[in-house]
């Protein structure tokens, strides 16, 4: 480390020190007196999100979405926590319609105790709703939860627009960003998983009765005489859903094949996990050079990456990128990306990355770690990675370093922490419980070699009669030097 990078951390540490000096001596209390007289008026008004529209020179890659951009306008539905929490969901949903697409003309949020069953944000908005979608000229409305399908017929009957929830938006970037061919299996089937029990037809076309001759070409594969349909569509999507499963399911095979020969060999394995947009695959990039694609947009990884690392003592280790988790995962997604997601539940070490510079960290790790728990990680040693400190709020970042134990603060942009935070991972990695003292004969430098890159070498010493090598090493290493040492008498001698 230079003298400019010592001189830059303890700017940085006295940056951070002085600004949680000034949190302390702000007073809340002037605060929660303001909250409480807006409150009121939040619940008899749906409120507009201030500057709330896409700013479209700061789209850079307009072009592949061939200036084809829907417009749409946004709703959310406050039922807890602060105004402050609710502008953040509506803020995240903005990000997650510029990714998929479209230009944002406005963001409106309505104060309820729960959504309304039939309208989401209850029948005198949907007429306010009705005339703001009206006056911009907006062709899609997309509601900040997930409708049902009673909800999402009735908002689309009388605002006469395209309506989407925050399940199928996500599902839609899900399928823009597939690329590998399980990726788009995983996708599709989470799709047609969400587009099932919503399933419905326009007029009389999917409500009449076939089956026979006088099915119109139903013909044989119908259950007969009475099926309507939307029930023959309803069974062929089924079918689907089938063979999907049966696809991902003969591809996890490869996967857990390659998993298996890492757990063989007794290679540890570390999941970058994280929420979408924290800065996973860039971080994957800093430590392994693996060039995984960089973007500043939600979901930009869908496909897991695993690259090799080592440790500076030359112990390898895996290092896998992994999809981004975000508040309200749809359970499809999860269902669907089971084998994906693998990456993590099996991991010996979590880095969980945070966007220090979020305005609500706190909630973007209480969403991820949801998740890893509904997949099996919850018991996996975590390490929690706060990213973008160089533009993230220092109080914010000391804050986080105070509350979350065994957590690091870095920049993947300017390279402040990376060398703390691979210690920090090389230190965590589950380490060999079997101890040797022993001179290994020169002709077995592939033991040497082993017990270098899966154990821990405390003594190293080059002797006349072989590498004496004190240390610790896995059971199965073990047995196969106490193999070369001693080895089995032959037969008849």
């Amino acid at each position: 480390m230079t003298v400019e990078d010592d001189g830059y951390d303890k700017l940085f540490e006295d940056l951070l020190r002085e600004s949680a000096r000034a949190a302390a001596d702000f007073d809340a209390d002037e605060i929660d007196e303001v909250e409480s007289q807006q409150d009121l008026s939040d619940r008899h008004a749906l409120r507009r999100v201030k500057s709330f529209s896409t700013e479209l020179q700061d789209i850079s890659d307009a072009e592949y979405r061939q200036l084809q951009l829907e417009r749409v306008v946004l709703v959310g539905v406050w039922t807890e926590g602060t105004a402050e929490m609710a502008d953040n969901s509506l803020a995240e949903l903005k990000a997650l319609a510029e990714t998929a697409g479209s230009e944002v003309l406005e963001g409106l949020i309505q104060r309820r105790d729960k959504p309304d069953p039939s309208t989401y944000i209850g029948s005198g908005k949907l007429e306010d709703l009705l005339a703001i979608v009206r006056s911009t000229g907006a062709d899609t409305v997309i509601c900040d939860g997930e409708l049902s399908p009673s909800q999402l017929r009735t908002l689309e009957e009388k605002l006469k627009v395209k309506v989407v929830d925050r399940t199928a938006l996500i599902l839609d970037i899900f399928a823009q960003h597939a690329k590998s061919r399980e990726g788009k299996a995983q996708v599709e089937l989470a799709q047609i998983a969400y587009l099932l029990p919503r399933l419905r037809g326009w007029g009389d076309s999917l409500s009449r009765q076939v089956g026979g001759r006088a099915a119109g070409g139903a013909g044989i594969g119908g259950r007969g005489p009475g099926e309507t349909k939307i029930e023959t569509d309803r069974r062929r999507i089924r079918d689907k859903m089938a063979k999907l499963r049966r696809e991902i399911g003969e591809m996890k095979v490869a996967r857990d094949t390659k998993r298996q020969e890492r757990r063989r060999n007794n290679i540890p394995s570390v999941a970058i996990a994280g929420y979408t947009n924290a800065g996973k695959s860039s971080l994957l990039n800093a430590l392994t050079g693996a060039g995984v694609l960089v973007e500043n947009a939600l979901f930009a990884t869908l496909d897991p990456t695993v690259r090799k690392s080592q440790t500076e003592e030359g112990r390898v280790y895996t290092l896998s990128d992994t999809v981004g988790f975000v508040r309200h995962l749809p359970h499809q997604l999860i269902d669907a990306f089971k084998s994906t997601l693998e990456e993590v539940s099996g991991a010996d070490l979590i880095v969980h990355v945070v966007d220090g510079s979020h305005s609500d960290p706190f909630e973007q790790i209480r969403a991820v770690r949801e998740v890893i728990n509904e997949i099996g990680g919850g018991d996996i040693p975590e390490i929690i990675a706060i990213n973008k400190v160089d533009i993230a709020a220092p109080e914010v970042v000391m804050e986080l370093l105070r509350k979350e134990k065994n957590s690091y603060a870095f920049s993947v942009k300017s390279g402040f922490g990376i060398e703390g935070l691979i210690h920090a991972i090389e230190k965590s990695l589950p380490h060999p419980s079997v101890e040797i003292d022993t001179v290994i004969p020169y002709n077995r430098g592939d033991l040497v070699h082993a017990i270098h890159e899966s154990g821990e070498i405390l003594l190293e010493e080059h002797l006349a009669e072989g590498t004496h090598i004190r240390g610790y090493v896995d059971g199965a290493l073990a047995q196969s030097i106490e193999r070369a040492i001693n080895p089995l008498p032959v037969l008849g001698e």
